[in-house]
């Protein structure tokens, strides 16, 4: 018997096209074919494997899909700690992992030249202060694209732009009326440079823009937001911006910390939780609340806005009285997260396809206000080596780094059975 080493003939397949490799038995054919393309929307490396075996007049089919799934992976990178290695190393340290795009809170000029010609998708944002500027004076957005963007695109990989952060959910009621404006003379700014179609522009909300979330396909926004939303997401369905939201387990953890739900937001096993609406049964409290948003997004009529998970985490520490946060459950949580968004089953509504997910965070918080655990997020330590491990070391994904479908056919006499 003769073992093909697949994961060797996997690899060799970045730089070769197609390889075919033949072999004849009197009654008995074989043949394999290995190629490789690159996707045209995602620029990833996707490789097909074709085993067929022909046996007289029957014949069996393998055929295997693999995809470097990383590209959704992202991770959020603060500068609210007071002992930041500098940009260079963090960027080097980014490009050991498997995580493809990073999103910034600001536009800090360091790190986006850091990241010059790494690939990594690159994410900015506009402060909260900025928005009543940028909403009144188009000179001030072209301003800003002129000194945040042009001086770096394209050698950074600059991909969105958020308009500041849970503005919907500040209770600034000024802020809320300017922000819609705000992103109209940003884009303006965008399409002025000829832009427009390659950097989108955003906002990120809280989960407290929903007004319910449980069923998640009773999943809604809350009514007071009215036409302020509504136009936010006619904005988003024009331009091709997502929806970008902050979906946090761990809080709903917090008000509910029986042992059955930390299974369900970890990822543990656990008995599910039954959408009696759909019939669906949820294993996971993240797929239940990215698909309440969908269920709004649709009961608005915008069911096309793709979404993308701008912040998600559970805190390693916390204060003593704090449930929830521990080295155990953050571990949990974010590595079964990314093995979930690996595995590309999706969620229940918006299967076969993972959400765009940001990990919170890079470092943790040490500068940020308020219980310990809002300090305590962070995957690396300053020093560059991992808090805990969840597997985005490229030196840990030697045997996890393709996704792989496969499709095998039984054909007798001109008949197809797929199994």
């Amino acid at each position: 018997m003769v073992v093909l080493p697949y994961t060797v003939a996997f690899l060799l397949l970045s730089s070769l096209q197609t390889v075919k490799i033949t072999s004849k038995f009197a009654s008995l054919s074989i043949l394999i074919e290995l190629s490789s393309f690159q996707s045209m929307k995602t620029k990833n490396v996707v490789l097909f494997c074709r085993l067929k075996i022909d046996v007289g007049s029957s014949a069996l089919i393998f055929a295997a899909f693999c995809a470097d799934s990383q590209s959704f992976i992202g991770i959020n990178y603060g500068q609210l700690e007071d002992n930041l290695p500098p940009p260079s190393p963090t960027a080097k340290l980014l490009q050991s992992t498997s995580i493809q795009k990073v999103r910034l809170y600001g536009s800090d000029p360091a790190i986006i030249k850091a990241l010059a010609n790494t690939g990594i998708g690159i994410v900015i944002g506009t402060a909260n202060g900025d928005i009543p500027g940028l909403a009144s004076d188009p000179n001030f957005a072209k301003s800003w694209i002129n000194t945040n963007v042009l001086p770096f695109y394209p050698a950074s990989n600059i991909i969105l732009i958020t308009v500041g952060n849970e503005v919907m959910t500040s209770n600034d009621q000024n802020l809320m009326n300017k922000l819609l404006p705000a992103m109209q003379n940003v884009q303006n700014a965008l399409n002025d440079a000829s832009l427009g179609g390659k950097i989108k522009v955003s906002t990120v909300h809280s989960m407290g823009v929903l007004k319910q979330s449980e069923p998640p396909s009773f999943g809604s926004f809350d009514p007071s937001y009215g036409d302020l939303m509504k136009g936010l997401l006619e904005f988003n369905s024009a331009t091709g911006s997502p929806f970008a939201i902050n979906p946090y387990p761990y809080f709903a953890y917090r008000s509910d910390t029986r042992p059955e739900t930390l299974a369900f937001c970890v990822f543990q096993p656990n008995a599910g939780r039954m959408d009696g609406n759909t019939k669906i049964k949820y294993m996971n409290m993240f797929d239940a609340q990215v698909d309440a948003v969908y269920s709004a997004l649709n009961s608005m009529g915008f069911k096309n806005v793709e979404i993308v998970v701008a912040e998600t985490g559970w805190p390693f520490k916390g204060d003593d009285n704090d449930v929830g946060p521990s080295i155990e459950n953050a571990k949990a949580y974010n590595g079964n997260l990314i093995a979930h968004l690996r595995s590309m089953v999706g969620t229940p509504v918006m299967p076969g396809k993972s959400v765009d997910t940001f990990l919170f965070a890079l470092y943790d918080g040490d500068l940020k206000p308020g219980p310990g655990s809002e300090r305590s997020f962070g995957l690396f330590k300053t020093d560059l080596t991992m808090v805990y491990d969840v597997g985005l070391s490229t030196s840990s994904q030697v045997r996890t780094k393709f996704t792989c479908i496969s499709l095998v056919f039984r054909v007798f006499n001109r008949q197809v059975f797929y199994s």
